[in-house]
């Protein structure tokens, strides 16, 4: 998925309300954009990172910098565009570029099925069960190489476990994609610590025949694309 129009970099002054970061550009201009990621964006929204923003030139809108990365020290990059997984994922699922899931004929985002939800992606195959697909951002690193999701408490989450359970209950396939939007990160683990109830919702779905895949990400000012399979969060060893 190519960014629409070229990156800038910039640096970060404040996030603030979720969904606000005010920004200082190369040339010294201050600016509010627009942070598209409603997680605590923990270890990446500390005063003073190296950020890279999408400038937004449309009138509708309000704000005319988008915030899609951060820059790391040491060179690895971090998407905290939340909106960008499904984007990137869309393209290498209709391009056939995922092992696990390139037979399948139908590629439909936004489904809607379970209470008041939508899959991230329903995958249909002729003679075949279909298959429900939830994908989620993992942006969060707290041990080097290592990946976790979530990064703050998600009901939402959660809740979107159940309904894949119920929909291995009804017969279909069932699965958890996490997009590792890291380039620093080969393993994943999900953060019990942070909210325990998802991690006892994720048990509950393996135990269920919920199926668990892990993507890493290429990403360069220019585009994130899917990059290498890494290994699926474990069950946590220690729950309720």
């Amino acid at each position: 998925m190519r960014f629409q129009t070229p990156l800038e970099p910039a640096v970060l002054i404040r996030r603030y309300k979720r969904f606000l970061a005010d920004i200082r550009l190369a040339d010294g201009t201050e600016a509010v954009a627009h942070c598209a990621n409603p997680g605590s964006m923990m270890g990446l929204a500390q005063e003073g990172m190296r950020i890279w923003v999408e400038r937004n030139d449309d009138p509708k809108k309000k704000l005319r910098y988008g915030w899609r990365l951060v820059e790391h020290d040491s060179g690895d990059f971090t998407g905290v565009d939340t909106s960008v997984p499904n984007r990137a994922l869309r393209e290498a699922l209709c391009a056939g570029q995922v092992a696990e899931f390139a037979d399948f004929d139908e590629v439909l985002p936004e489904q809607k099925y379970g209470a008041n939800s939508r899959i991230d992606f329903l995958l249909r195959k002729a003679g075949a069960p279909d298959l429900y697909l939830e994908v989620k951002s993992v942006t969060l690193s707290r041990q080097a190489g290592l990946a976790e999701f979530p990064d703050s408490v998600t009901k939402r989450g959660a809740k979107h476990l159940e309904e894949l359970i119920e929909m291995r209950r009804q017969g279909h396939r069932a699965a958890m994609l996490y997009l590792v939007q890291r380039t620093d990160c080969a393993r994943t683990a999900l953060a019990a610590d942070i909210d325990l109830a998802y991690a006892a919702a994720y048990a509950r779905a393996r135990n269920a025949g919920v199926e668990a895949y892990a993507y890493a990400c290429s990403i360069t000012p220019e585009e994130i694309t899917l990059g290498a399979a890494l290994p699926p969060p474990p069950v946590a060893s220690s729950l309720p």
